[in-house]
């Protein structure tokens, strides 16, 4: 559970304080440079700036070529006029302003009779623009853009031809186009080897490009009145000689199509340049105070790190030495912020480990008790039997079964347990009416004790016992009667027609026996003679409980919360006769939790233990 920190011993408060005296120092600092440097920064940034009217116009050709409108340039004009020191303007065919700064550019760009230059992606400026290779700026991409999928194919398809080519001598590389379609580009000629290298997977449309391909073929075979043309990825037509009329409906119908696309032209002008700013010389009175003002912002910095980094560090190193010492002893808590909580956290941590550890030496100890038990038994019956002591006969056989399916039992309970550690311990649910279950169960106990056994359920409190405190075998059907869905009236089949409960619930058959089995076997081991073993049955809000009641000594208060703990017995010279090995409890609990269930324990001092076994009707 957390605990809040108080905000003056907060280690975040602590950190932030620290930070805050730097930053003011360092703030200081820095306004007093910025404000002697802040025309020279500005000078050197402009010597990194575009300064033609090429670079001005190429620009805005390519926010034209990736948008679809102007909405947005006017953030791009600004940077272009202060990166040039130029007035830009930019307007539409009217003359209507779309973006200008300084202000004034747009009253030059009113009064100037010719643009500087048309901005339109579709129809370039050869007289300006270093674009080459059509009057079509490539970066409008339009419907042709290639992702995903499609980029990785032709990938693949540029990298064969580049890898063929590199085999016959030709050097060669990948570039790829704005439309992300990549293309081959030879760096040294070809050679009679190469010509078998082609670039058949280039040449093919692929994905988002199929469509706007084939409606730009049939678009330029209408205007030349031309069958049988088509327009490949790189915008070359095959089927026909290339003539002019071709190549003018080619450039036609592709600006049509990537209308849409572009941002519509616009009229740029360029004029004057701004003055430039004038530069700034420091003199050596205030290189010397930067200097000073430096030194003297790291001075307190590192001091002030220095404070609080010992601080911090002090208890941490307690918390450290401790850990490597393995010390027994508590780490002392000095604070009660974060690093206080941290030592606590720290202590409760040793001391979990110490108990761990513990119980596994105790756990050693038990599991070797628990085989040596059988192991000395067998051996010792062996060895007598070798000398010719005694004769093996069956009583001395039956003795040693016993004793080895004692240690295999043992093993098995240990197997499980560690199969529930791993959370590997499986159950395997079916429909099981579980009152059947119960009545074999005590019918099985009822051969090896006098103890009365008695099962009771929510339609029969009696628990239809004769006077003896055994269930009346007329009552009672044989198992295969019992569990036909023909003899219950209940349409769920839940009830018998005696009325007694018998609900049918998903459990695993052998798992529910091998829980109760243990809880019967507990509860006659340590009820008397004349004592009773109540197992009571109930069901409702879609949970069974199977509760097993004795009338023995019961459990003391102190010993209660400890029977659920692997090896532990009430009894700490743990003979047989008075329990067994200590793991029955355990994998029960794990058994019943591994069904969604639990298993828990009540007990008084003299008057017996209730076991209860909760489970879920429903897988």
């Amino acid at each position: 559970m957390s605990r809040s920190v108080p905000m003056r011993r907060s280690l975040i408060v602590r950190l932030l304080a620290a930070s805050m005296l730097i930053a003011v120092c360092a703030s200081g600092a820095t306004a007093w440079l910025s404000t002697e440097l802040t025309r020279r920064a500005v000078t050197q940034e402009r010597s990194r700036t575009l300064t033609s009217d090429t670079d001005v116009y190429d620009t805005l050709v390519e926010y034209a070529a990736t948008h679809t409108d102007w909405s947005g340039a006017a953030s791009t004009v600004r940077r272009l006029a202060d990166l040039t020191g130029s007035r830009v303007a930019l307007t539409d065919t009217r003359r209507r302003v779309i973006a200008a700064f300084p202000a004034d550019a747009a009253e030059a760009a009113a009064v100037s009779d010719v643009p500087t230059a048309t901005v339109d992606p579709l129809s370039l400026d050869a007289g300006i623009t270093r674009t080459t290779g059509g009057l079509i700026d490539p970066r409008a991409v339009g419907p042709y853009r290639v992702t995903g999928p499609d980029r990785r194919t032709l990938d693949d398809a540029a990298a064969d031809l580049v890898a063929c080519l590199r085999k016959t001598g030709v050097a060669a590389e990948i570039v790829r186009t704005p439309s992300g379609r990549p293309t081959v580009q030879r760096i040294s000629a070809d050679t009679e080897q190469s010509a078998a290298c082609t670039a058949t997977g280039l040449d093919t449309p692929v994905g988002a490009e199929r469509a706007p391909l084939a409606e730009l073929s049939r678009a330029v075979a209408r205007c030349s009145g031309r069958r049988g043309l088509t327009v490949t990825p790189g915008f070359t037509v095959a089927g026909a000689e290339p003539d002019n009329e071709v190549r003018g409906c080619l450039d036609r119908e592709r600006r049509a199509q990537l209308t849409p696309y572009v941002a519509p032209p616009a009229l740029l002008f360029v004029t004057g340049e701004v003055a430039p700013a004038p530069t700034v010389a420091l003199s050596a009175r205030s290189v010397l105070g930067i200097v000073g003002t430096t030194v003297a912002v790291l001075l307190v910095a590192c001091a002030a790190t220095v404070v609080v980094g010992r601080r911090l560090v002090r208890p941490l190193r307690t918390l450290t030495d401790a850990a490597r010492q393995d010390a027994r002893q508590p780490v002392p808590v000095t604070t009660r912020d974060e690093i206080g909580y941290l030592a606590e956290a720290f202590n409760d941590l040793s001391a979990r480990r110490q108990a761990v550890e513990q119980q596994r030496k105790d756990m050693v100890s038990d599991i070797a008790h628990e085989l040596r038990t059988p192991l000395t038994t067998i051996r010792a019956w062996l060895e007598t039997a070798r000398d010719g002591v005694v004769t093996v006969d069956a009583d001395v056989l039956d003795l040693l079964v016993e004793e080895s399916i004692l240690l295999n039992h043992v093993v098995d309970d240990l197997r499980d347990l560690a199969d529930a550690d791993a959370g590997t311990l499986r159950v395997h649910p079916e429909p099981t009416y579980v009152r059947d279950l119960l009545e074999q169960l005590i019918e099985a106990h009822r051969g090896r004790t006098p103890v009365r056994l008695t099962l009771v359920g929510d339609a029969d409190p009696e628990g239809r016992a004769d006077p003896d405190g055994r269930t009346d075998p007329d009552e009672r059907t044989d198992p295969d009667e019992r569990t036909d869905p023909d003899e219950r009236t209940d349409p769920d089949g839940r009830v018998d027609p005696e009325g007694r409960v018998d609900p049918e619930v998903w459990v695993d058959p052998v798992r529910l026996r091998q829980i109760v089995g243990n809880l019967l076997s507990n509860a006659v081991r340590h009820t008397p003679p004349d004592g009773a073993v109540t197992v009571r049955l109930a069901e409702s809000r879609g949970s069974l409980r199977i509760s097993v009641t004795d009338t023995g000594a019961g459990i003391a208060a102190g010993d209660l919360p400890r029977i659920f703990d692997r090896f532990w017995r009430a009894d700490t010279s743990r003979t047989r006769a008075s329990g067994g090995s200590g793991l029955g409890l355990p994998i029960a609990r794990h058994l019943a939790r591994a069904h969604g269930g639990d298993l828990t324990a009540t007990s008084t001092a003299g008057r017996g233990s209730t076991f209860t076994l909760t489970l879920p009707t429903e897988p």
